[in-house]
C-alpha cells in the first residue's frame, strides 16, 4: 500500500452534497457512501477531520435575504452544520469506526466542545472528526472554518471536496471552454476570484502555508486517491 502525501488533513465537504438527489435534508445512501470513504481515507494512516457545510438544510446568507437578521441566519446556519456531522457521525460508528463530533457551541447534551486538545486526542486515538458549529462566529464560511480548523490542529492539507475536478478559469459546466488549472498560488486564487472556496478562506490558506487540494466526491474512492498523490485535482499552495 502506498503511504499516504499527508498525515493528518482536514477535509471539506458541502452539506448540500449530502443531499444527494433530493436537494434538501440528507440523502442516507449518500450519508453512507461518504463514511466509507473517510474510513477508507482513515485507514491509509491519514488522520483525519472532517468540517461539512449546513447548505442542505439552512444557508444563512438566504435566510437573512428574507428579513432574519444575518446574524441569526448564520447561526441557523451553524447549527445545520452540526446535525450533518451527527449524521455522519453515526454512519461512520454504525460501520464500526470510531468517530467523535466536536462543536463550537457549548452544547454538552449533543456533543463535547471543540478544543485543540480533544481534537488532538482524538485523531490520536484514530478516530474520525467531525468539527461542527463553524467558527461558531457569524459572517464566516465553513471554508473559512475549514482553513482555520486545519491551522489550529496542525494539519497538512485541506482537501475540498466538490462537485467538479478542480479549480477551472470558469464554470465548466457553464461554459465549455473553461480550462482547468492543476496548480495555483494562494494569490492566484483570490486574484482569480475563483468560487470553489472565499477569499477569506484563501488569505488564511495562505497565511498559514496551507495547501489546498481542489477535487471532485463524486466518484467513490476520490479522498483516498488524493491522499495517496494519484487522483486528479487542483493544488492550491505557495
Amino acid at each position: 500500500m502506498t503511504d499516504p502525501v499527508y498525515r493528518r488533513v482536514v477535509i471539506k465537504l458541502s452539506g448540500e452534497y449530502l443531499a444527494g438527489q433530493q436537494g434538501f435534508g440528507i440523502d442516507q445512501p449518500t450519508v453512507d457512501r461518504v463514511a466509507d470513504d473517510l474510513i477508507a481515507a482513515r485507514h491509509l494512516g491519514t488522520e483525519v477531520a472532517v468540517v461539512i457545510g449546513g447548505g442542505n438544510m439552512v444557508r444563512g446568507v438566504e435566510v437573512s435575504s428574507r428579513g432574519v437578521s444575518r446574524t441569526t441566519g448564520d447561526t441557523m446556519g451553524m447549527l445545520a452544520t452540526i446535525m450533518n456531522c451527527l449524521a455522519l457521525e453515526a454512519a461512520i460508528e454504525r460501520k464500526g469506526t470510531p468517530a467523535r463530533t466536536l462543536s463550537a457551541f457549548v452544547m454538552p447534551e449533543i456533543s463535547e466542545l471543540f478544543t485543540r486538545t480533544a481534537a488532538h486526542k482524538y485523531l490520536a486515538e484514530g478516530r474520525i472528526v467531525l468539527l461542527g458549529g463553524g467558527t461558531g462566529n457569524p459572517f464566516f464560511t465553513t471554508d473559512t472554518t475549514a482553513v482555520l480548523r486545519a491551522a489550529e490542529i496542525g494539519a497538512q492539507a485541506v482537501l475540498k471536496a466538490t462537485n467538479v475536478d478542480g479549480v477551472y478559469s470558469a464554470d465548466p459546466k457553464k461554459d465549455p471552454t473553461a480550462t482547468r488549472f492543476d496548480r495555483l498560488t494562494h494569490s492566484q486564487a483570490i486574484e482569480g476570484d475563483y468560487r470553489v472556496m472565499d477569499a477569506t478562506a484563501f488569505a488564511l490558506a495562505r497565511e498559514t502555508s496551507l495547501p489546498i487540494i481542489v477535487f471532485s466526491i463524486a466518484e467513490p474512492g476520490s479522498i483516498g486517491a488524493i491522499l495517496r498523490g494519484v487522483g486528479r485535482g487542483t493544488i492550491v499552495a505557495g
